[in-house]
């Protein structure tokens, strides 16, 4: 049964792995056998990264915004056999203050990049016949916090996410290609490090097992979709929240 966790001879592509939550995936995917390509907007800290591998990763600066030069990087390189759509962003203000900017700098990078991704090497992995394809959403694309209750378009990218990833995996399940997304509650990040103190203590006070998410617990499930010990699993949104969605 361990052997299934075992990615020795598969490729694993990481968007935005250049910190937090994508370097860490990008890290267990590593330790179970993979090797890493490592995508970033930011190319030093992508250099700065590669450092952290056993055996260096390919990296590739990327804009997941840029349909085209993602369209290019899937023509440079073998298709992966692992996919993690990971890059995100987020923008908190109320919503009579979110400019249309900022409502498209969330969307475009959250949910545009994430079918730019999937489109591009989501239709290699299908043609080949074989894939796994897994985004990183969040619980707030199935609830809106309470503490936290002024990130509308952050809230309605994750939902699209959810509903791209249920509707890829209807559409290339019978050619090899599992798509599945991984939803994430408060984890401590550079995101979530910009917040003030009590608004920490206070997603604690409200996650039943009363503490944040490490980047670590995230990889792991991440690692598990992607690995063949999850062969029959396609379309499932999983949840990582510590408990927050089921009160």
């Amino acid at each position: 049964m361990l052997n299934k966790f075992d990615l020795t001879g598969n490729t694993a592509l990481v968007t935005g792995g250049a910190r937090g939550i994508g370097l860490q995936i990008a890290l267990t995917l590593h330790q179970a056998g993979a090797t890493i390509i490592l995508t970033d907007a930011d190319i030093n800290r992508l250099a700065e990264a590669s450092e952290r591998f056993a055996t260096k990763p390919a990296i590739y600066q990327l804009d997941v915004t840029d349909s085209q030069a993602i369209r290019d990087l899937a023509g440079k390189i073998k298709c992966p056999d692992i996919l993690v759509n990971n890059a995100g962003v987020s923008r908190a203000a109320p919503t009579s203050q979110t400019s249309d900017e900022e409502w498209r700098v969330v969307m475009s990078v959250n949910l545009d990049g994430v079918f730019y991704c999937c489109r591009a090497f989501g239709s290699l992995m299908a043609e080949r016949g074989s894939g796994s394809i897994v985004n990183i959403s969040s619980m707030c694309g199935e609830v809106t916090t309470r503490q936290q209750s002024v990130v509308t378009a952050y809230n309605a990218s994750k939902a699209g996410v959810n509903m791209v990833t249920k509707t890829l995996a209807c559409e290339w399940a019978r050619s090899g290609v599992r798509v599945n997304a991984v939803a994430p509650g408060f984890v401590w990040s550079e995101m979530t490090d910009k917040y003030p103190e009590d608004v920490i203590k206070a997603w604690c006070d409200q996650t039943p097992m009363g503490r944040l998410a490490h980047p670590e617990e995230i990889a792991s499930a991440v690692h598990f979709l992607a690995s063949d010990a999850a062969s029959y699993m396609t379309g499932t949104i999983m949840l990582v929240d510590g408990g927050y969605t089921s009160c």
